[in-house]
């Protein structure tokens, strides 16, 4: 963990991707050169999820190249390779895992920040198959600490036994602010990992300013090493543990055009 301010772990908030058309002359500046938006992007904010990851393999100087473009402090999460997770055996994927894990991401370093493995919505909780995926998450890649994240979309998950195999092996379970996928906040990993997916492109910083005052409240709540009592629980009966934590909270999906507006609204609220 890296330490913040107070004795916090360091908050990070950011949204999907660097390349999205709308945000052209919104959010980047007119005529800004698409090569230049991932450089001109990291500036603004302090982290990015990236999409590709899941659909792609991308190759090491691609990796080299994301992290020269980005200052240092700055971190990118990936969405791990999609054939590693939508499979019916997940205890089998574990050459998918290190073929997604040795294509090059190592070469981030500092700015390599959690592995995403997501889930199909169709994927039903298995414990002895899921435990036997999670055995296959290794702790680094080429020397470099990985942190993982469980993205789960099946409501079968929603229950203490996923919640302990999660902290078992130390990944974060995936909070989604979702309308439809499940909605779980238990704190399972050293670090806090949420996706913020109803916003409104009719609100200028995504969701209201009361919302963002609301999440400013809960993401330092966690990095403090509590967790909101306000937010749902598959395993209500098993709090956080006190140690302060880095929190990655994403802007995505609904209200995506305003999504790094809301992003920036939110630093400043944790900053100040």
């Amino acid at each position: 963990m890296q330490s913040g301010k107070d004795g916090l772990g360091r908050i990070r908030t950011g949204m999907g991707g660097w390349t999205f058309e709308p945000w052209e002359g919104t959010f980047y500046p007119d005529r800004l050169a698409k090569a230049k938006q991932l450089h001109y992007a990291a500036g603004q904010v302090r982290t990015i999820e990236v999409n590709g990851t899941y659909y792609s393999t991308f190759k090491p100087p691609t990796f080299a190249k994301w992290a020269a473009d980005a200052p240092d402090g700055f971190v990118f999460s990936l969405k791990a390779i999609r054939f590693s997770t939508n499979r019916k055996v997940l205890a089998e994927a574990g050459e998918s895992v290190q073929r997604f894990l040795g294509s090059g991401v190592s070469e981030l370093g500092e700015k390599l920040g959690p592995i995403v493995w997501q889930f199909a919505p169709t994927k039903k909780f298995d414990p002895q198959d899921f435990e036997g995926f999670l055995k296959l998450l290794p702790a680094k890649q080429d020397g470099v600490p990985l942190r993982h994240a469980l993205e789960v979309r099946h409501d079968s998950f929603i229950v203490p036994e996923f919640v302990a195999l999660a902290r078992k092996y130390g990944a974060a379970i995936v909070y989604a602010h979702h309308e439809k996928y499940p909605e779980m906040a238990d704190v399972t990993g050293d670090f806090v990992y949420a996706r913020l997916q109803r916003g409104s492109d009719d609100n200028e910083n995504c969701y209201t300013e009361n919302e963002l005052d609301g999440w400013a409240q809960r993401v330092k709540l966690w990095a403090e090493g509590g967790q909101p009592d306000d937010l749902p629980y598959a395993d209500p009966g098993t709090k956080a543990d006190g140690k302060a934590r880095d929190v990655f909270a994403y802007f995505i999906t609904e209200g995506k055009v305003r999504a790094p507006f809301g992003a920036m609204a939110l630093q400043r609220r944790v900053d100040g």
